[in-house]
């Protein structure tokens, strides 16, 4: 069957998202290629073999997309996979679903009347040998998925699945080729152990599978969209990869802690990719680390995912929705905002009926364990905490906001923000200065000054009633960045001395007033307000140290520009190494000085402090042709323009060369 996407000429989704893998999906399939191979080498081999991990972690995905195509069907008479749940087929007279459910997955086409009369073992013995080339018997491999139906359930079914676990002892005695398959959720291992001798004719293997690492988890996000036309550019997958890693928990008093995970769970790898890939353009072709930033958020995807399943078992098992919501917040979320660990009982859960509790574990919404004889369960991922926690709070929209305006993703900053505002209660006045503080960063960086400059100001007078000294400095600031940028050097020089007046220990307004303060001519000045803003930090802040050695290689400081901008190479603005070049031309390292600057006015053609230092790098190395064309470029840049007092400097190197 064809894709409909791939008629309308649009990328075809490469990710399967929720449901597992299948065989014909084996093309797409990737990051298990070890797992594949051994659990196809141990199937063959011992005989039987039990895959086990936790809910989630693609066990049938494994089994279906991965080992079935592994083995060659000359070496194996491979039997289709099955279930052994009962659920769908009658049990009329004395036929035992199990038995039933077992026969019909490994001959569909068979009527149910015929395979009805037949054990396991009799079944096998109707099926014509198969040899291979040499004549000999190739062997036969049976695989259970979800084999923990075999060890659990009402206890109505027990006797039948008693029955066919004796059934398949009495077949893998008479039919000595048989090589079994269990796979099962890790927490019923332990039910297995009793039969794993009789099962395997004492010849048994067991093979857990585990979540992704960071590097397998690379290959499931970048390998399937080969050959689709897309490609992510450099940096973008790791970017989702990291983020699928990071995990952040909040209590009830908003402390936060982030967590650094060690793997990644393919079911939520799956939904974030899948979610991705439908969000973008049809016509787009390379994913960047922008498109990651701004389509990916793993907790909005996740919690869709979560509401879909909750929506699904709420109407399966007739729970109103908001009822399910608020026993899952209050049972699987402690106060300090960590999974909680809930126990089954012999009808309820936690005050729900069992059957809920499962249903949700088969949606990867809750796993389970067994301790002690006992079923727990507990949500399937931290990741899960605040989709379920609920109602939706202003703060981690305003937090996302925040995050997005560093990432300067200003349009998902923006939108966040607005979210912020409609989720807000009418008497919380702060989330209204928050949000117009960040709308009016937003409107800065699209060029709106005056629309940017009216929620600036608004932020900054409900800040000020409220009494929030840190969120005036922050909107001030903000106001005075605007205006530096507009080439207001005065006015930005009052304005961001007032956002002083009303935090005089914020670095981050220090380091605004600092460059406002050496655009306007006033360099010692400026100096004297960075010098403040790294004493005061004990882990000085990048942008503070990066602007004190511009202006110190302005100066002609070398060695003491050298220190602060050696610290800060990481710091790869054009303008910082624009002036780190000009710091090691001074200092007569000429070589390292030239291939700097060529770095630098690569990256902003159109920068004029940039093209300035470059100016004067060339000087420094004799070239008073290439000084003055650059100091000519200088002066007529605007990406920014250069300030008035360095438009000065800019005309000396034109006179020299005259």
């Amino acid at each position: 069957m064809t894709d409909p996407a791939q008629v309308r000429g649009e990328p075809v989704q490469p990710y399967v998202g929720l449901r597992p893998y299948l065989r014909a999906d084996h093309a797409r399939f990737f990051a298990r290629e070890r797992e594949t191979r051994e659990v196809a080498t141990i199937w063959q081999a011992a005989g039987l073999t039990v895959l086990f991990g936790a809910s989630g972690v693609g066990k049938t995905s494994l089994l279906h997309a991965g080992v079935l195509s592994r083995i060659e069907t000359e070496r194996a008479d491979v039997l289709p996979i099955a279930r052994v749940s009962p659920r769908g087929f009658s049990t009329r007279g004395t036929a035992n679903p199990y038995v039933l459910a077992l026969l019909s997955a490994w001959a569909p086409d068979e009527p149910l009347s015929v395979l009805a009369g037949l054990t396991v073992s009799e079944f096998l013995a109707g099926r014509p040998e198969r040899t291979d080339r040499y004549g000999d018997p190739v062997p036969t491999l049976a695989a259970v998925d979800q084999a923990e139906e075999l060890f659990g359930g009402s206890l109505r079914g027990e006797e039948d699945r008693s029955a066919l676990l004796a059934q398949l002892v009495q077949a893998v005695d008479e039919h000595p080729g048989l090589h079994l398959l269990l796979s099962l959720r890790e927490e019923h291992l332990a039910a297995v152990l009793p039969y794993e001798r009789p099962l395997g004719r004492g010849s048994r293997a067991r093979f857990h599978l585990l979540p992704f690492t960071p590097a397998a988890a690379l290959d499931a996000v970048t390998k399937p969209i080969e050959g689709t036309g897309r490609f992510f550019a450099r940096g973008a997958a790791e970017l989702l990869v990291n983020d699928l890693q990071t995990t952040v928990i909040a209590n009830d008093e908003g402390d936060r802690t982030i967590l650094t995970l060690k793997s990644i769970e393919p079911v939520q790898l799956q939904v974030v990719c899948s979610a991705l890939w439908e969000s973008l353009p049809p016509s787009l072709r390379e994913i960047t680390s922008e498109h990651v930033n701004l389509h990916v958020n793993v907790d909005r995807f996740l919690t869709g995912f979560c509401r879909t399943a909750l929506d699904a078992v709420a109407a399966e098992h007739d729970v109103p929705p908001a009822e399910l919501g608020y026993w899952l917040r209050n049972a699987f979320v402690t106060e300090h905002g960590t999974r909680n660990t809930v126990y089954e009982g012999l009808q309820e859960t936690a005050g729900m009926p069992n059957a809920v509790a499962r249903a949700l574990e088969d949606r990867h919404v809750l796993k389970a364990e067994h301790r002690l004889g006992i079923r727990w369960y507990e949500l399937q991922h931290d990741r899960l905490i605040s989709s379920v926690r609920g109602p939706e709070r202003p703060a981690s929209y305003l937090r996302d906001a925040r995050e997005l305006l560093a990432r300067q993703s200003w349009e998902s900053a923006g939108r966040l923000a607005e979210e912020a505002a409609r989720v807000a209660e009418f008497d919380e006045v702060w989330v209204r200065a928050e949000v117009k503080a960040i709308l009016g960063e937003v409107a800065a960086a699209r060029g709106e000054v005056e629309t940017a400059r009216a929620h600036l100001r608004e932020a900054a007078e409900t800040f000020a009633v409220l009494q929030r000294f840190d969120g005036v400095a922050r909107a001030l600031t903000a106001d005075g960045r605007l205006r530096l940028a507009q080439g207001e050097y005065a006015e930005a020089v009052d304005v961001l001395k007032s956002a002083l007046s009303w935090a005089p220990n914020d670095m981050f307004v220090q380091s605004a007033l600092g460059q406002a303060l050496w655009w306007l001519g006033q360099p010692l000045a400026a100096l004297a307000m960075l010098n403040g803003a790294v004493n005061l930090a004990g882990e000085p802040p990048v942008e503070a140290l990066a602007l004190r050695g511009e202006i110190l290689a302005d100066l002609g400081r070398s060695d003491e520009a050298l220190r602060d901008l050696n610290r800060v190479r990481h710091h790869q603005r054009a303008g910082t190494v624009a002036a780190r070049a000009l710091a090691l031309a001074q200092a007569q390292r000429l070589d390292a000085a030239e291939q700097e600057i060529l770095d630098a006015t690569g990256a902003e053609p159109g920068n004029g402090p940039v093209l300035l230092r470059a100016a004067r790098v060339n000087a420094l190395l004799g070239r008073t042709g290439v000084s003055a064309d650059l100091a000519a470029r200088a002066l007529e840049a605007g990406d920014p323009g250069l300030p008035p007092h360095l438009r000065g400097q800019a005309g000396q190197l034109l006179l020299r060369s005259a």
